[in-house]
């Protein structure tokens, strides 16, 4: 009996017109109440929410999907944002939401507010939802999660059986800072990052100020501080040539090459989808900065096969007028 085969699909960010349009291209159709493939499931990878003109719409079209068991979905750290910003801090803690309500905050989420005013018991409802998403998936020769794989947090994950965010003490000790919960909130959804050295700041496309830049998992024998940077943003060119101090060569994590393909979303990427080694592939392709939405058509490889990426440009209607682009 062959195997099924599954089409993973990187971040929608509210781009509903851009999704339908891959789906059918990847040859699914709307029946029985969802998007269906006769021999294939769906694996989203996170960040259906924020920024796009039809946030509503993806999350009913991926729901749909997932409720009818032809999809699965990890969180984002969009969707983990929202319940954050949407969470009520304890009484002790200091603080009158788990992510505080700051303008930069607020920039990221407004839209996804915005277009859930008048369904407010739907906006309920999906973030409970986003509670129940697992933090990553193993299949048998692949693996899913939103940005990194920590193989010491997953095992950790494992032997305590969390899966998701569903339990009320995990979520609310993921916003304190430092503790394990924490650390799977950052890592897991965010990624890896170091601090620039000399207690620099740059600021970032975007106008964002920052102190630290995104780094690679995987970087085998990094010397500089440009082998290890992955972001959108490149180094100023007298950080990038500085070499990696022994703090920060401890920070860093390897997906060794052995280890079976992994697929992320959440970083920007842009040009030709590609892998990025040949048992790592990042499936975000900035869809909702006029990018495209990228999939890909996994089935028993062991490496990546750029023939397998399947893509479409953004839908101008998702993204017109043009939305307010901050962070990852």
């Amino acid at each position: 009996m062959k195997s099924r085969g599954y089409d993973l699909i990187g971040d929608v960010h509210g781009c509903a017109r851009t999704l339908e349009q891959l789906l059918c291209k990847l040859g699914y159709s709307r029946r029985n109440g969802c998007y269906r493939h006769p021999q294939r499931r769906a694996v989203f990878l996170g960040d259906i929410v924020d920024r796009g003109n039809f946030i509503r719409e993806s999350l009913h079209l991926v729901r749909e999907m997932v409720d009818a068991g032809v999809a699965q979905i990890v969180i984002g750290n969009h969707e983990y944002n929202a319940i954050a910003y949407c969470t009520e801090a304890r009484p002790d803690s200091g603080r009158d939401f788990l992510r505080a309500h700051n303008e930069r905050h607020e920039r990221q989420i407004r839209e996804s507010l915005a277009q859930f005013e008048n369904h407010s018991s739907e906006w309920q409802a999906f973030l409970k939802w986003f509670r129940k998403m697992p933090l990553f998936l193993e299949f048998d020769t692949f693996r899913v999660i939103h940005a990194c794989w920590d193989k010491n947090l997953i095992s950790e994950l494992k032997r305590r059986q969390i899966l998701d965010f569903s339990d009320d003490e995990m979520l609310h000790r993921s916003a304190e800072y430092g503790g394990f919960e924490w650390q799977v909130a950052d890592r897991l959804l965010r990624g890896t990052y170091l601090p620039l050295p000399n207690s620099e700041v740059m600021t970032s496309e975007d106008g964002y100020r920052r102190r630290v830049y995104r780094t690679q998992f995987w970087s085998t024998t990094p010397e500089i501080h440009n082998d290890v940077v992955f972001q959108p943003d490149p180094l100023p060119e007298h950080i990038g040539s500085l070499p990696l101090s022994v703090s920060d060569r401890k920070q860093l994590l390897h997906y060794s090459k052995e280890e079976p393909p992994l697929f992320i979303g959440h970083y920007w990427r842009q040009g030709i989808p590609e892998s990025i080694r040949p048992n790592i592939a990042c499936l975000d392709y900035s869809a909702v900065k006029q990018g495209k939405l990228v999939a890909y058509r996994m089935d028993s490889e062991s490496r990546i096969d750029r023939k397998k990426f399947v893509w479409v440009d953004v839908d101008p209607d998702d993204i017109q007028p043009a939305v307010q682009i901050e962070g990852g």
